[in-house]
């Protein structure tokens, strides 16, 4: 602060002269060197707002009572992934600095540092997160993110109708036909739903394609180069069309994304859903008509194959445009800490991305199906790692829609996605 970057102000109203603005600025130097700020820095960071932005303002409520000079405002914005990014993306490409800090999907962190839209983090110690997300978050050899917390989709169960019938959980899909046959005709409730799922044209399709394509011994991608297998693609989509087929999914299965499936589970319309683990919170609250009847278990295999799942989670990011890189770092530094992952794993029932937490005691005792979880997160599957994801993604969803919609066969479908895939990824 300079003496004559306040000269000629006026303080309670009233004209000062030069020895008051000289002592009103040497104040103010005093309070710079005394380690508080002049002047608040206020930080805005957009949050998922499928995600617990109510449990993340506490966290940052928390951030701001260590932090004196600092206020954090939240943003959100999209009940999905794509609406998401597309208003991110639309913010970054326009060089926009009204954002400090970005909650990015997990698959996202590639396509904005190609961009250029994050900050670099290279030199931070990334040995105690997950190696899933140390490596999502590396791009080219740098750190363009750190983990904000992890994720993989469940299967959600009603356990007091499967205790009912002397069901167990389904372990292949085939299984899970048999039971919502079984419990539907038992309960002649016109109302019940044997599997909600994702098929509306959203990114969570992309996982339901991929989900019977793994499970099939498939990868889509490998070294960057397209490995696609049109018969798992077309089995694939063959199975998810026979649950709307055979009447276990509702007919417009094509209209449903994620939070849809939470919705209807939570509302005791599903028998098994498939969902990521922000649900379970949802499913236990006082609204909920499924509170205490709820299991979870891993998402079960076509027959003959692996059970698999798709990886999830998200990351935060710093804007490239922020103009307040410094504080900006250490607010993400410290949301992506092991005590903030412990705190939304217990609040809101976000997967911590440090295995210790998976057996903490605190932890556990809040959320018990926790400590079965880290061996299902460490061996979910991530879907194809490209600054070219938009397109592969678009590509998957708008196929796995036309199918579920009957606008196509599940063979057209497969056909179509393979030849839009190979014009994305040579």
């Amino acid at each position: 602060m300079t003496f004559k970057a306040i000269e000629g102000k006026a303080i309670g109203g009233k004209a000062v002269g030069g020895k008051a603005l000289m002592g009103a600025a040497l104040c103010a130097t005093m309070l710079a060197f005394s380690g508080q700020a002049f002047a608040d820095a206020e930080l805005k960071i957009f949050v998922s707002s499928q995600h617990q932005p109510d449990v993340w303002r506490k966290a940052l409520d928390q951030y701001e009572a260590k932090t004196p000079g600092v206020k954090v405002v939240i943003e959100t914005g999209g009940n999905t992934s794509e609406m998401q990014a597309q208003y991110l993306n639309t913010v970054m490409s326009a060089k926009d600095s009204s954002l400090d800090v970005l909650m990015l999907d997990v698959i996202r962190p590639a396509q904005f540092a190609t961009a250029g839209w994050t900050s670099d983090f290279s030199g931070k110690d990334m040995s105690a997160y997950l190696p899933t997300y140390a490596e999502a978050n590396t791009v080219d050899g740098k750190i363009v993110a750190l983990p904000a917390f992890a994720d993989s989709m469940f299967l959600y169960y009603r356990k007091d109708l499967l205790d009912k019938y002397g069901i167990q959980p389904p372990t292949t899909w085939d299984e899970l036909k048999e039971a919502s046959k079984k419990v539907m005709e038992g309960e002649k409730n016109p109302e019940l739903q044997g599997l909600s799922f994702q098929g509306k044209a959203i990114e969570g399709a992309v996982c339901t394609f991929l989900l019977p394509y793994w499970s099939e011994g498939k990868s889509l991608v490998e070294n960057g180069k397209l490995n696609f297998d049109n018969q798992a693609a077309v089995d694939s989509l063959k199975l998810w069309k026979s649950f709307v087929d055979e009447g276990i999914s509702k007919k417009n299965i094509s209209e449903v994304a994620t939070d849809d499936t939470r919705k209807e589970f939570q509302a005791g319309k599903v028998l098994f859903a498939v969902n990521w683990s922000y649900a379970w919170t949802h499913f236990q609250g006082k609204e909920s008509q499924v509170n205490d009847k709820v299991g979870v278990a891993r998402l079960p295999a076509v027959k003959g194959g692996e059970q698999t799942t798709c990886l999830g989670g998200w990351e935060f990011g710093v804007s490239a445009y922020s103009k307040q890189q410094d504080e900006a770092k250490k607010l993400v530094e410290y949301l992506s800490g092991q005590d903030v992952s412990k705190f939304m794993a217990i609040n809101a029932t976000l997967l911590p991305t440090y295995a210790a937490l998976y057996k903490d005691a605190d932890v556990t005792k809040a959320i018990p199906w926790f400590a079965d979880a880290l061996p299902v997160v460490e061996t979910a599957k991530a879907r194809p790692v490209t600054p070219r994801y938009n397109e592969v993604s678009e590509t998957i969803r708008t196929t796995v829609n036309g199918v579920l919609a009957g606008v196509m066969t599940p063979e057209d479908g497969a056909k179509q996605m393979e030849s839009r895939l190979r014009r994305v990824l040579r």
